[in-house]
């Protein structure tokens, strides 16, 4: 198995606690899987190739490499006939709407952060969002809290749950717990997810993959939605 970005934080009596509490076992895909690519922003990732400050919340290369993945995953799960769904979090300009956010962080004044109208908040056009696509706002971590994307998900028969995005330790890792919670199949896309600090991204990675979800590899997931393609062919 290759090495996970968890491995080197655990001990050998993690390791045995894993073991004997079977922890990890693999829960697989279903037959109807979506896509959920949570809050690929520019606020996120900033400008390509560009280092500099004027996006604080931005996780840079890191976010860039993981969004060129969730393209990816989007192009296979439409050539698929597999639903995409995009979430955005926006805030309010003038804070109204920013909840107990708002007493664990300032509200930052500025166009290059997650404010509504602002360029901050815009999805990425690398993503090539598609008109079949469903792009909606959230307020909050998780994708599910106070948006439709349950009742889309059950509309559309929807079993397994594909979660690629930002950031890792936060809106991803809410939104799994909310997509298990929900009894879907989750899958966390590997290298389609970003964080600002590897060991919050690798430390979440583990919990998720010990309890609540598998974390998969980018080229397993697009053989898989390969494989539907040629199935419904």
């Amino acid at each position: 198995m290759d090495e996970q970005a968890w491995d080197r934080y655990l001990t050998d009596a993690d390791r045995a606690v894993m073991a004997r509490a079977r922890f990890g076992r693999r829960m697989g895909f279903g037959r109807r899987p979506a896509l959920v690519a949570i809050d690929c922003q520019r606020y996120m990732v900033g400008e390509r190739g560009v280092a500099d400050d004027r996006y604080p919340s931005s996780c840079g290369p890191i976010g860039w490499a993981a969004v060129d993945q969730t393209a990816r995953l989007a192009r296979a799960a439409r050539a698929g006939g597999v639903p995409v769904f995009f979430t955005r979090f926006t805030l309010a300009p003038d804070g109204s709407d920013i909840g107990a956010y708002g007493r664990k962080r300032d509200l930052l004044q500025r166009e290059d952060w997650c404010l509504e109208g602002t360029p901050g908040a815009e999805l990425l056009p690398e993503l090539e969002v598609q008109p079949g696509d469903m792009v909606f706002v959230k307020k909050k971590p998780s994708g599910f809290f106070g948006t439709p994307l349950l009742s889309y998900l059950v509309d559309r028969g929807v079993d397994t749950v594909i979660v690629a995005g930002g950031a890792t330790s936060n809106c991803i890792r809410a939104t799994v717990l909310d997509s298990t919670a929900y009894n879907f199949r989750t899958i966390v896309a590997r290298e389609a997810v970003f964080d600002r600090i590897p060991i919050s991204h690798a430390v979440s990675l583990f919990d998720m993959d010990r309890q609540f979800a598998d974390v998969v590899g980018c080229d397993e997931i697009v053989a898989h939605l390969d494989g539907l393609r040629a199935t419904a062919a």
